[in-house]
């Protein structure tokens, strides 16, 4: 699913990175921990988070993420949506909160991480 089809999905605000929106997210993972994220989410995954710090950023950096997803209608500081822009990660904000969220996401096919069978 691309980052377009997941704007209309949620009826997101795009922050930046509108022209980054045909990326496709192979699974998406929704959290507030930073911890969880970089420990089962990999690579070409959507964050879905509350959290509006820096700390957001830097995760989905590391774990080159396809884009985060700001739940409860929240905007991070202009100084972190330039830092995103600056990166490449597209940044939406939509009104649902985090539950109401991944269910549209995964009603409409976007799978979630799983953490591996043998732990």
């Amino acid at each position: 699913m691309n980052l377009k089809d997941i704007q209309k999905i949620l009826k997101a605000e795009v922050l930046c990175g509108e022209h980054l929106l045909e990326r496709e997210a192979e699974t998406g993972f929704g959290c507030d921990l930073m911890s969880e994220m970089l420990a089962f989410a990999g690579s070409h995954t959507l964050l879905i988070t509350s959290l509006i710090n820096e700390h957001v950023i830097h995760t989905a950096e590391i774990m080159d993420a396809v884009g985060v997803v700001f739940v409860g209608g929240k905007r991070p500081a202009k100084e972190i949506i330039k830092k995103a822009e600056a990166s490449y990660i597209p940044l939406l904000s939509t009104p649902f909160l985090m539950f109401k969220c991944c269910g549209l996401l995964f009603t409409n096919g976007l799978q979630g991480c799983m953490r591996d069978s043998t732990q």
